[in-house]
């Protein structure tokens, strides 16, 4: 019988589970999916029914149970914290410390109750690799390198919130640690959290922010420094040292010193859902830069200690796309491969790894130019059963295709003809991005394709940019980028011939005047600095989303189309097709497509709603 292990990540945010048989991931996904509770942090039972169903198995068949961190050692850095602070942070520390005491000391105990709830057979063996050790697994052992260098970056896990590492086989080892309260992490959610948006789930916006700020304007560069020269210290070497004067997330509960911030930098902190002015855009364009300038540093330095001309990353800091995208142009590295899930979900997959390869001592050959990811398609699936019952549950009118091919030239017609079409397919993904299985997509040609999908779909502010899915062999005819990228971790330029040129004033005009600027022939994924989020879309990984964006080119001349999450603003990605026809019938999206069936929204029956079920989701 195969070896079995199971990966679980919980209790901070993002949990998941993942199942690992002889070293193949088997299934993988994020409990938030089956509760509909973004960023779920408790234990995931339905993620770790769902794995363990995929292959048929209970739990005495296990191997071991591999949980993602140390909680004694977390424990011990929180004691330590609040005693080195002191008399700071006692608020935090007599709310803080009962919950570690009940709900995380005795993890040990906690997991065999929430495990014997889902089956009561024999327990397993119970391993807890080091937070950074999960990550670190999770970036090495599935990625296409037999050796690489490592760096994992996060806000902070047991006690380090970044490490440097080198993969060699089936061995990972520590090289450079820093701890916590020194985080990069930490201080780019801190600037998230001063610009009025969501610690943990608005660092993306900070990122889709910053290239509203101009790089050359005084204040950018005046910011830049006031962050170098009173907030961080950063040495040769990438490690730093972050002023506590100005950060309160080590003891207190917000993330830092709003009134010190204020004179620092002569702006209070947003409100959320206020209007966005100029300053905002600027400091999230300063602290963006200082994000690259570590990140660089902290990899040139793992380059000079491992000597390797590749580089995995994963931790939260990972899916910083805009910086990944800079990383790999600079040519430090021949080649660089993100984990997919990065952050804590991530951890899942990087424990089970760890205890496959480290504690296990099995081998790894890594199958030079693919990763063991399956494009990270590892979720649940769905079938004309399941779909049948959901039409029914809704007396909804749908067309069933005996022909692939015709729903594919269908479905391209559609969006070409400028609606916005919710795809769903196959495997649900793991991590955070929708790639092909549960999309909303559109026509990157369309001029007001970028509004319709922010403001009438997804319900979010109007600034934030999508994603293209391109044919993986079109990717350089639109994007100055000569590799695929899978998983939507790199940003790069549309292509200069794709390009039209900024009016005179261009950088001193008022937001929306800028977005809604037609700055190339496909304006709907072209983000204000003529950059994009990139997702290739290989014929092998996912070959029916393949098929309809090259049937969307044989229509239109373009190989590629929008792509965007399948949820609306503060809802997790759909799982069932309940969720995406919900999803389909609260929002303005057009058609639908799951599997082989096609709902057009004019043939519905009314959709009634009691109450506003927008408040449903906490924004995020």
């Amino acid at each position: 019988m195969a070896v079995s292990i199971l990966g679980i990540s919980a209790y901070y945010h993002d949990s998941a589970a993942v199942l690992l048989m002889d070293g193949k991931i088997v299934a993988a996904a994020q409990e938030e999916r089956f509760t509909r509770k973004k960023h779920d942090s408790s234990f995931p039972s339905n993620s770790v029914k769902y794995v363990m169903d995929e292959a048929g198995l209970v739990l005495q068949d296990l191997e071991a149970v591999v949980f993602y961190d140390k909680p004694f050692l977390k424990f011990e850095r929180l004691l330590e914290t609040y005693h080195e602070f002191v008399p700071k942070g006692l608020k935090s520390f007599l709310s803080a410390i009962p919950v570690q005491i009940k709900e995380k000391l005795f993890m040990r105990k906690i997991l065999h109750e929430e495990l014997e709830k889902i089956d009561s057979s024999r327990q397993p063996t119970l391993l807890f690799p080091e937070h950074h050790l999960s990550h670190a697994a999770s970036a090495f052992y599935p990625s296409p390198f037999n050796e690489a260098a490592i760096v994992t970056v996060d806000g902070v896990g047991e006690w380090a919130t970044t490490t440097i590492g080198h993969g060699n086989g089936k061995h990972i080892s520590v090289l450079k640690q820093l701890d916590f309260p020194h985080s990069l992490g930490l201080l780019y959610s801190a600037f998230t959290y001063y610009c009025g948006f969501r610690v943990n789930s608005g660092e993306y916006k900070l990122m889709g922010l910053a290239p509203y700020g101009n790089p050359d304007d005084e204040r950018v560069k005046k910011w830049k420094k006031t962050i170098l020269d009173e907030m961080v210290d950063i040495r040769d070497d990438g490690s730093f040292l972050l002023n506590m004067n100005y950060f309160n997330y080590a003891t207190g509960l917000t993330m830092c010193y709003e009134g010190k911030w204020e004179k620092l930098f002569g702006i209070p902190k947003r409100e959320p859902e206020s209007d966005l002015e100029q300053p905002y855009m600027d400091m999230a364009l300063a602290i963006q830069q200082v994000t690259e300038e570590i990140v660089f540093s902290i990899t040139s330095t793992a380059k000079e200690l491992t000597g390797s001309d590749y580089l995995v990353l994963a931790g939260g800091v990972a899916l910083n796309c805009v910086a990944n995208g800079k990383l790999l142009r600079n040519g430090m590295f021949k080649e660089l491969w993100i984990q997919p899930a990065a952050g804590d979900a991530g951890g899942a997959l990087g424990a089970a790894y760890a205890a496959w390869h480290i504690w296990k001592g099995n081998d790894r050959v890594a199958n030079s130019g693919h990763d063991t990811m399956a494009g990270a398609y590892l979720g649940p699936k769905y079938h004309l059963s399941d779909i049948d019952r959901t039409a029914r549950k809704y007396s909804a009118d749908y067309e069933t295709y005996s022909s692939f091919n015709d729903l594919c030239n269908d479905v391209a017609d559609l969006l070409a003809n400028g609606n916005a079409v919710g795809w769903f397919q196959g495997r649900m993904e793991y991590g955070p991005r929708a790639l092909g299985n549960r999309s909303i997509l559109g026509d990157p040609r369309h001029p007001e394709m970028q509004k319709k999908l922010n403001l009438k779909i997804k319900y979010r502010e109007g600034f934030r940019p999508f994603a293209p899915s391109v044919l993986e062999e079109d990717i350089y005819e639109y994007f100055d980028l000569d590799r695929p990228s899978p998983y939507m971790l790199l940003v790069a330029p549309v292509q200069e011939k794709r390009q039209n040129p900024l009016p005179p004033g261009y950088d001193r005009m008022a937001m929306y005047e800028r977005l809604y600027h037609l700055r190339s022939d496909i304006p709907a994924i072209t983000h204000v600095d003529y950059s994009a989020r990139i997702q290739s879309v290989n014929m092998e990984t996912n070959r029916r989303y393949w098929e309809l964006i090259n049937t969307f080119k044989e229509k239109t001349g373009i190989g590629l189309v929008v792509n965007t999450s399948f949820n609306v603003r503060g809802e997790p990605i759909v799982c069932t097709p309940d969720d995406a026809y919900v999803c389909f019938m609260r929002t303005e999206m057009d058609y639908l497509v799951i599997g082989d069936c096609l709902f057009k929204k004019d043939n519905q029956p009314e959709w009634k709603d009691s109450g506003d079920w927008r408040n449903t989701y906490e924004l995020d």
